[in-house]
């Protein structure tokens, strides 16, 4: 089933990047959703619906397209810059494939399953406060409520949810930027490009050319030392593996990305990807003849205490450009108190 639904997503990811025929049979739909998600948006704009302000600045890191485009790091590297800049932040999600209906905290001992697997990364990786919540709203009420603190919100995704006021927003590519250009279902696109928004950032692994859209910046992904999943004390740079029988696997909305990065290291790994948010109900690797198993740390949090001495994790850190967090710091701080 999983190698179905993988080849089923490979499949409509590669429509959406033309405009063939399927693309424009679907046109039809794609103009129906158009015109909801634009009365939606509309209704908002004209006070028919309420968005609600929690108290603090908020900041929403997300994107226009559907799939994986490089988010989380980024949200990581943006709360590291907003701590440098000398706010305090806090982090809401939706928490995707968590079972929850209210808010809840997130911590780094928290079980991927109660919490989903980006919450839980964001957690471990910057300790600051992590809340999730379907509704975000709620979700960014109850961490101010519980961390008197935290004086900006950043919100891992949640571009459409509209409901959250927010002070700034950040729209993130991949090197695929909008693909065919139409909105779903005939392309990838949830909004159109012309969306308003303060920057927009591109995930740019194969040195597109950037896009020639009002503050657009490139966003860098950087691997580190791989750690050993057994044994997190243990780490060995990427070039190490060089020679050795490799198996790259990613549960990622793109999956090429990593396997890029892993290829620029001068590795040249078998590869698996994995559906988005794999649950790694079984191991996928049993089977598989490998000296080493890389996967990203969005799939190694699920893994918990896995006895497989072949598995590393790779770590991305994103650099962010220094004119991008000038302005997001910039408007954060012009915003009049709650």
């Amino acid at each position: 089933m999983d190698g179905f639904v993988s080849r089923l997503e490979t499949r409509i990811a590669r429509e959406w990047q033309r405009r063939g025929s399927l693309a424009w049979a679907l046109t039809p739909l794609a103009a129906a959703f158009g015109a909801v998600t634009a009365a939606r948006r509309a209704a908002y704009a004209l006070g028919w619906l309420k968005a609600i302000r929690v108290g603090v600045p908020v900041v929403v890191v997300g994107n226009v397209t559907v799939g994986g485009t490089g988010k989380t790091p980024t949200v990581i590297a943006l709360v590291d810059a907003l701590r440098a800049a000398g706010f305090s932040p806090g982090v809401v999600s939706r928490g995707y494939g968590a079972k929850v209906a209210r808010p809840t905290a997130v911590t780094p001992a928290t079980p991927a399953g109660n919490a989903g697997d980006e919450p839980l990364l964001i957690a471990r990786r910057t300790g600051v406060p992590v809340w999730v919540c379907p509704n975000r709203v709620a979700a960014a009420q109850a961490l101010c409520a519980a961390h008197r603190d935290v004086d900006v919100i950043v919100s891992d995704d949640g571009l459409q949810h509209y409901r959250l006021a927010r002070d700034a927003e950040l729209v993130v590519f991949d090197h695929r930027l909008g693909g065919n250009g139409f909105l779903l279902p005939a392309g990838p696109l949830r909004e159109p490009l012309s969306r308003r928004r303060d920057a927009t950032l591109v995930n740019n692994p194969f040195e597109r050319a950037l896009p020639p859209w009002p503050n657009t910046f490139a966003l860098r992904l950087d691997a580190g030392d791989a750690w050993h999943l057994a044994n997190p004390a243990l780490r060995r740079p990427l070039a190490q593996f060089a020679g050795e029988r490799v198996i790259a696997s990613a549960g990622i909305g793109a999956p090429e990305r990593f396997f890029a990065t892993l290829r620029a290291a001068g590795l040249a790994p078998q590869t698996l990807p994995l559906p988005d948010h794999y649950a790694f109900a079984s191991n996928p690797f049993a089977d598989l003849a490998a000296d080493a198993i890389l996967i990203t740390e969005k799939d190694a949090v699920k893994l918990g205490a896995w006895n497989d001495a072949r598995i590393w994790v790779v770590p991305v850190e994103a650099a962010l450009d220094h004119r991008l967090v000038t302005l997001v710091v910039e408007k954060l701080r012009g915003r009049p108190p709650a």
